[in-house]
């Protein structure tokens, strides 16, 4: 789906009603800002186990992570370690998002 500027990957409303605002539950998304590239890994935000696991990796592929809060900014493909985001995007199924993503709004 296309949202603003973002190609986004979401939940659909009818499996994530009460979400905040009544929008749909991102997974992750792909924007273009400014002079750099975003992935956005909305999981990595909601699990700190996550974002380590996700660190380690680029750190073990000798590649540099320049994160946000779950917003990664790079200028090429070659600049990410997919392995890593691959690893991290396999481990948490849709059903398992969604638990997650409740118990962070719990929190």
């Amino acid at each position: 789906m296309i949202e603003g500027k973002m190609i986004v990957y979401q939940v659909p409303l009818a499996q994530t009603p009460g979400t905040y605002h009544g929008h749909a539950l991102w997974y992750a998304a792909l924007a273009a800002p400014k002079s750099y590239l975003t992935l956005h890994l909305m999981p990595v935000y909601a699990s700190q186990p996550l974002l380590e696991r996700l660190k380690k990796g680029f750190k073990a592929a000798g590649k540099r992570l320049d994160i946000g809060k779950a917003c990664i900014r790079y200028r090429r493909a070659d600049d990410l370690d997919l392995a890593s985001i691959g690893d991290v995007v396999a481990s948490i199924p849709i059903e398992k998002w969604i638990a997650l993503a409740a118990t962070s709004r719990k929190r």
